[in-house]
């Protein structure tokens, strides 16, 4: 029987963060029983673990309980974690390299390269109406966009915290638009002050209504930043996600304007 261990990630606290299964050694396992236990497990992400020729380096992958996805950043750091490993990873997954530095209990992610493009009229659209959103609830400070972190994520600000917390979206309709754009979640977020951001992140490809913490999300945030010009010099941000489902998380994002690799920081703890 495959040992899956049960984290929770960028929270400190069992009853905080986001859940996520890691098996440590997935040698033999299919695709099929991969996606099979990852559905059994039931949290947004299960990561699978094989073994790599080079020192402290392994394959990774990431299955929600629907479909493979390309990289998982809650995953990622559960992971580096239940490694209890002191140093620093190299997790070869399928968006590429990510390096990890990890001290037992918490873990540093640096992304893939990262970028972002404008959502286009039809997009936006389709976004709002799945969302029940109206143009004027957007905050015009941050214009829509697809942005990369190793998977690719909608990008959209609620100009008012109360928006932000009022989700009841179309789960069929925006899960449409985000496969038809490759796209993994809807990052929505609102800017609670300069370097702090509160951040909701729906999940419908994957099966699963909200994401509480999404590391990979908070990396193409970061680089979304940074391509509209909102990173004139090396920034720290704080996203507080998962407020609004009762599973409190905090990531914080390194981005700087002359790197496009974004560095993301997360606790993990075993529940």
């Amino acid at each position: 029987m495959t040992n899956v261990l049960r984290y929770t990630a960028f929270s400190t606290d069992p009853e905080g963060g986001n859940p996520a299964g890691v098996v440590l050694d997935a040698t033999g396992l299919s695709d099929r029983e991969m996606l099979g236990i990852a559905a059994e497990v039931g949290y947004s992400e299960t990561a699978f673990v094989f073994p790599h020729s080079e020192p402290d380096s392994f394959h990774v992958r990431y299955y929600s309980p629907e479909v493979e996805v390309p990289f998982c950043g809650h995953a990622t750091v559960a992971t580096a974690v239940a490694m209890e490993h002191t140093g620093t990873l190299a997790f070869h997954t399928p968006a590429g390299k990510v390096v990890v530095e990890t001290d037992g209990a918490t873990a540093t992610l640096t992304s893939v390269p990262t970028w972002s493009e404008p959502v286009g009229a039809e997009g936006l659209d389709t976004a709002l109406d799945a969302l029940g959103w109206e143009r004027d609830e957007l905050d015009p400070r941050y214009p829509a966009h697809w942005a990369f972190g190793g998977g690719r994520h909608l990008m959209l600000a609620a100009k008012s915290r109360e928006r932000l917390a009022d989700l009841d979206y179309d789960f069929n309709g925006l899960g449409d638009l985000l496969r038809a754009n490759e796209a993994i979640t809807a990052h929505l977020f609102h800017e609670r002050s300069e370097d702090v951001f509160d951040a909701r992140d729906p999940f419908p490809v994957g099966g699963v209504v909200e994401d509480p913490a999404t590391g990979a999300a908070a990396a193409a945030f970061g680089g979304y930043l940074r391509t509209i010009g909102r990173v004139p010099r090396p920034r720290t941000l704080t996203i507080h996600q998962g407020d609004d489902m009762g599973r409190p998380s905090v990531l914080s994002v390194a981005v700087r304007p002359d790197r496009d690799r974004v560095r993301v920081t997360g606790a993990a703890v075993r529940l």
